[in-house]
């Protein structure tokens, strides 16, 4: 096989570089998929990441290419170093994500390699790596990605610190209307929250519980292939309160909710102590589809 060659990514790149970023998306979540506009204005301006973007100094796009045909890719970023900064972000770089087909490996390889060179060249004070293709689940380096991991180890990165979270998911049929409330004065409250309707429940005056999902990762209307999904972005109890129903009767309200809102697909995130929670999760017909971990770091320089 030709060795591959490493150049900076073109325009006339994007239809092959959508199909492969799109096969590890769709390894992650089923049927995900996200449009060639949606994946060059993430690599111009990532309008996702609101709070992170406008730090980045420095970003750089590489392919790698055997015979003509495009089998690996890599997105870097550079932090600026001032003082509107995060501390932790100030004079950073990442390959923000880097995918790359399982049968070209070593293009894999020769990419991490020159994208290190290029944050080396930038004088990062820190170097780590990421999965952050533009969709909700897409972030960590995914069990499903073990070429991926393979490539990153080789370029001197480690994993084995990383932070671990798994994906749940499943339909919304399982999940019953809700009942009475389960403790006398209980009600509940439908208010705005962060990504949308927030339902509270509220006894003797206090909020002691809440659900929140977030029920538009079509990002109004371009990400279709994500239409009909939503994903848990809050679930809290009062521990005062904890193991009397609180917990599933909210559930059964805000999904009750997303299913009158046209939503048939879950997706549920459990890191750190939270990953124990996976069996009661389980009973409203969520199962676990994968594994990421999240802070890989580069120790060879």
């Amino acid at each position: 096989m030709p060795d591959p060659v490493v150049r900076p990514f073109h325009r006339a790149d994007r239809d092959q570089l959508t199909v492969l970023v799109n096969a590890h998306i769709s390894t992650v979540v089923p049927g995900w998929a996200v449009s060639t506009a949606v994946l060059l204005a993430q690599i111009e301006r990532d309008p996702g990441q609101y709070v992170t973007d406008p730090w980045v100094d420095d970003r750089a796009t590489l392919v790698a290419e055997v015979s003509g045909r495009l089998v690996g890719a890599a997105h870097l970023r550079r932090y600026r170093d001032d003082a509107d900064v995060a501390p932790d972000w100030r004079g950073t770089g990442e390959i923000a994500w880097l995918v790359c087909w399982p049968a070209h490996e070593p293009a894999g390889d020769a990419l991490a390699a020159t994208s290190v060179r290029v944050l080396d060249a930038w004088g990062v004070r820190r170097c780590s790596a990421d999965g952050d293709l533009p969709t909700p689940a897409t972030y960590g380096i995914p069990d499903g990605w073990p070429h991926v991991a393979r490539v990153l180890t080789a370029a001197g990165f480690d994993g084995s610190s990383a932070r671990e979270e798994v994906h749940l998911a499943g339909g919304l049929d399982d999940v019953p209307e809700p009942g009475p409330a389960p403790l006398p004065g209980l009600a509940v409250r439908r208010v705005v929250g962060t990504f949308g309707a927030r339902f509270d429940a509220v006894l003797d005056g206090d909020v002691v519980g809440f659900a929140e999902a977030q029920d538009d990762h079509t990002r109004g209307g371009s990400l279709s292939r994500l239409d009909g999904w939503a994903d848990l972005a809050e679930l809290h109890v009062a521990e005062h309160v904890r193991g009397q129903g609180i917990g599933t009767w909210l559930v059964q309200h805000l999904v009750a909710w997303l299913r009158l809102g046209g939503t048939d697909r879950f997706l549920v995130a459990l890191g750190g102590e939270d990953v124990g929670l996976e069996p009661w999760f389980a009973r409203f017909g969520w199962r676990r589809i994968g594994r990421v971990r999240r802070g890989w770091e580069r120790v060879q320089r």
